[in-house]
């Protein structure tokens, strides 16, 4: 009888360890296919950024001119602005302005050491807003402010 219970306790114990391996089994395969969703969800979510970024700089280059323009009223040692389109940067306002940025930046006079920055706010719904862009960074030429 000692035999015949510890082959059953052998049997049932191989058996609850098959069916918990095959469980962990189909945990994981359902773990695997969700990671692929969320991998899959965050993926278009960036494209979906991206898309947007992409179509705010589009904007941006075809009204290049005023921010060209916002620039040169700063000063009238200004002849000249060029825009560091690889420089483009998109921000949040940080901790006392909520809002989302698109920072542009630049030199001037086609001066090397020189720069420029200009910040330029997004709506909610995307869109860039021109009419409220604002010099974020002062023009400087070798790191010292123009007058």
């Amino acid at each position: 009888m000692k035999k015949r219970t510890k082959s059953i306790i052998a049997t049932i114990a191989s058996i609850v360890a098959l069916v918990s391996l095959g469980g962990c089994a189909v945990t994981q395969k359902e773990n695997n296919n969700q990671d692929k969703k969320v991998t899959s969800s965050k993926k278009h979510i960036t494209d979906d950024k991206e898309a947007i970024k992409q179509k705010q700089l589009a904007y941006l280059k075809n009204h290049e001119q005023e921010i060209i323009d916002l620039v040169k009223a700063q000063s009238p040692k200004v002849e000249s602005v060029q825009i560091d389109w690889e420089e483009t940067q998109w921000s949040d306002g940080g901790l006392t302005n909520p809002e989302y940025y698109i920072n542009v930046f630049g030199r001037i006079n086609n001066i090397e050491e020189s720069g420029w920055g200009v910040d330029i706010p997004i709506n909610d719904d995307e869109s860039v807003n021109l009419e409220e862009m604002i010099i974020g960074n002062y023009i400087s030429i070798e790191g010292e402010p123009i007058d």
